[in-house]
């Protein structure tokens, strides 16, 4: 018999966004009800493993005060339970791994255990019901608004959640196929405004963005760790695809800016004259430095792989089959492993020889038995058709021609990252672009007629280019914690989203309460606006 549950407000997806939006909606006293389709929410943060991408003033502005105390919870569990070697470190300045990527490289299960944390009250309280392996698989709709989500688990096992409010945070946009929103995907074409760098000729929907199946290693020297030979392992040892520099499998890929080739190592031979070491992935995205803890406690650092070489581009996850896309999402994973077993066996070792036996996978970080993450990290999501869509002529350097990014008297929130798309599905390489600081508008936040689903992470109106500036950590959150909080707003006023964008006197209400009560920035400074990324 299929359960039901009544709430004040349905977010389907625990990942960055849906953990922001039930954390709003909680913080305004509503009921909420937050389903995930793996065993850990955090998306991005936990079960796709992947350390914060961040602009460089993250540590005193340019997010919402609920990311920032994630950030500080998360130094601050790692000062109260592992054996620091400076005991004094400031909460303020740990880089749990010293990665290079982040301010803030940490382990996701690290990540998983803050959220959970900053959830627990409310879970206590009954105010917030967690659905874990639980995904959406069906929709009751009337005209323009959702009556219900049906999600089911792992087992099969259906139930029926109503609720005047659906926030979609589902990782790939899930839910707007389900109850009829309109939306896109991939790739925009010519004739679109806006777009400089759309493709040339028609619209492309299945052109989208590489995923990566990440993965955890440390280094254990004088054993063998060398996992078994994936099956398509000479498939990728020999693919080398006409855009790249050579083998994908190889310590070489392209500087995103310029496409040149980009010589890599796995460890540091040489400073790097920059003193940025560049070249070194082992440093890159390390997410424990052993050198920061007391001696011999760690026997290794820990990294976390994601690396161009594990970009997945054959075939996109959206607008195919089940059967497709799990094809797709099998393949991803046997690259990742495939790279692995290329380093373990043949890549030339800086040291001189070939393979490096010694790494080994950390499924234990990650919270698998496989090694792998638990899901792909997903750059590219459904996007819905929205009352104001971003494009690339409201953030790029090269077309706002030193004017700062566009102002939005709708924002609820700001940015910061270049545009970063990675190789696509449609073989095209990296376009990486400089932006301004941006903001984002609650207009990107409506679809054009479905009143009650709002997007909450990377299904907002935004193009495939413009995606790749507004998809990163720190403004997942923040769209899914205005989502949250603007369900909340609706409800309390007896008033709609549409109505809160349209009429000034709400708009300045609902910003007050971002602005006061959440801590969120709507409009950078002057002189950080007009600094290039």
């Amino acid at each position: 018999m299929e359960q039901e549950i009544l709430t004040d407000l349905a977010v389907i997806g625990g990942g960055t966004g849906g953990v922001a939006a039930a954390l709003a909606g909680v913080r305004m006293g509503l009921r909420v009800v937050l389903t995930e389709e793996t065993d850990w929410i955090g998306g991005q943060l936990t079960s796709q493993a992947v350390p914060p991408d961040e602009h460089p003033w993250i540590e005193i502005t340019g997010a919402t005060a609920g990311y920032r105390a994630f950030r500080r919870l998360v130094r601050e569990y790692y000062i109260r339970n592992y054996p620091l070697k400076d005991p004094l470190v400031s909460a303020a300045a740990l880089n749990p791994g010293n990665g290079r990527v982040s301010l803030l490289c940490h382990e996701p299960r690290v990540a998983e255990a803050v959220l959970r944390e900053m959830l627990a009250a409310h879970a206590s309280s009954g105010r917030l019901r967690i659905l874990l392996r639980t995904r959406p698989v069906g929709v009751e709709s009337d005209g323009d608004r959702v009556r219900a989500v049906q999600v089911a688990d792992e087992a099969g096992r259906a139930t029926l959640v109503q609720a005047p409010y659906f926030l979609d945070a589902t990782e790939l946009g899930d839910l707007l196929p389900l109850a009829g929103v309109e939306h896109v995907t991939g790739s925009e074409g010519a004739p679109e405004k806006g777009i400089p760098h759309a493709l040339t000729g028609d619209a492309d929907p299945l052109d989208q963005q590489a995923v990566s199946w990440c993965f955890a290693m440390d280094l254990s020297p004088d054993t063998d760790n060398v996992v078994p030979r994936p099956a398509s392992y000479d498939f990728w040892k020999g693919f080398r695809p006409d855009f790249w520099p050579g083998p994908l499998l190889a310590w070489c890929d392209v500087y995103p800016h310029t496409l040149a080739p980009h010589k890599r190592s796995l460890f540091a031979t040489e400073p790097s004259p920059d003193g940025r070491d560049d070249c070194t992935l082992w440093n890159f995205r390390r997410i424990l430095d052993r050198s920061l803890y007391a001696d011999g406690f760690f026997p290794s650092d820990v990294t976390l792989v994601n690396w161009p070489h594990i970009d997945y581009w054959l075939g996109p996850l959206v607008g195919v089959t089940e059967e497709e896309k799990a094809r797709h999402m099998q393949g991803a994973a046997e690259l990742s492993l495939s790279m692995l077993h290329w380093m373990q066996t043949e890549a030339p070792r800086h040291d001189g020889g070939a393979g490096y036996p010694e790494l080994r996978l950390r499924g234990d970080v990650v919270g698998t038995a496989s090694g792998l993450a638990k899901f792909p990290y997903i750059r590219e999501s459904r996007r819905i058709r929205a009352e104001r869509t971003v494009t690339e002529t409201d953030v790029s350097v090269a077309q706002r021609k030193g004017l700062g990014a566009a102002r939005f008297g709708d924002s609820v929130g700001v940015g910061s990252y270049r545009i970063d798309l990675h190789p696509s599905t449609g073989r095209r390489n990296y376009v990486d672009l400089s932006t301004y600081p941006f903001e984002i508008p609650l207009g990107a936040l409506l679809p054009v007629r479905m009143e009650n689903l709002l997007p909450a992470c990377k299904n907002i109106g935004t193009t495939h280019v413009t995606n790749g500036c507004y998809r990163l950590h720190p403004v997942e959150w923040n769209i899914g914690e205005a989502a949250g909080a603007l369900a909340a707003f609706c409800l309390q006023r007896k008033t709609t989203p549409r109505k809160v964008r349209a009429e000034e006197r709400l708009l300045s209400e609902f910003q007050a309460l971002l602005a006061d009560r959440l801590g969120f920035v709507l409009h950078w400074s002057e002189y950080a606006r007009l600094i290039e990324r």
